[in-house]
């Protein structure tokens, strides 16, 4: 017998809270910064890249909105590799939340929100990639928009070729931006 939809809600709470509390109560939270991400991309370009393409994973799945991460790569690497940077671990975490939010909470948000539910629905099955890609334009990787397509149904095809089309625009243009408004505060960028 499956899980009812409230189930799998509580399950994916459940991992939310599990990796809130892992990573406050480990002290991960408080090692993090932008001199250590420099520091570790300049002694080890890969390691640099898995430790900040990992610290994006946890901070998606506790909520951590992903422009956050971009503006430490910018400041850390530049514009050029930090918009490289943040591509690689933003599709890293977006497909990683993907799938643990999947396997606790399966499609629990079908049948969620009445007509207008219904509509939106009907509408992400018939254009997924459209969908997944417009909505990457404007919401990037907000953690909330990589739980709700994950509990949406949505084949996880779609879902990886529209984020990894809608992510580059959007990371470009927050590259470019906050490369100016690091030079214009004086923050040392490379």
């Amino acid at each position: 017998m499956g899980l009812t939809r409230g189930q799998r809600l509580a399950c994916v709470l459940a991992v939310l809270v599990l990796v809130w509390a892992v990573v406050h109560f480990s002290g991960l939270k408080s090692q993090i910064s932008v001199q250590l991400l420099h520091d570790e991309f300049e002694r080890h370009r890969f390691n640099g890249l898995l430790l900040f393409a990992a610290l994006f994973v946890l901070g998606n799945l506790i909520q951590i909105p992903g422009w956050l991460f971009l503006v430490a790569a910018v400041v850390a690497l530049g514009p050029l590799w930090g918009g490289l940077a943040t591509y690689f671990a933003a599709c890293t975490s977006c497909v990683t939340t993907f799938w643990v939010i999947r396997w606790a909470g399966g499609d629990a948000l079908r049948g969620f929100g009445g007509r207008l539910g219904a509509r939106l629905w009907a509408r992400l099955d018939a254009h997924p990639l459209q969908s997944v890609f417009v909505l990457r334009l404007f919401f990037q990787t907000m953690p909330a928009l990589n739980y709700a397509l994950a509990m949406s149904g949505l084949k996880f095809r779609h879902y990886l070729l529209g984020t990894l089309a809608g992510l580059p625009l959007p990371i470009l243009l927050y590259c470019l931006f906050f490369d100016v408004l690091a030079r214009w505060l004086h923050w040392p960028v490379p």
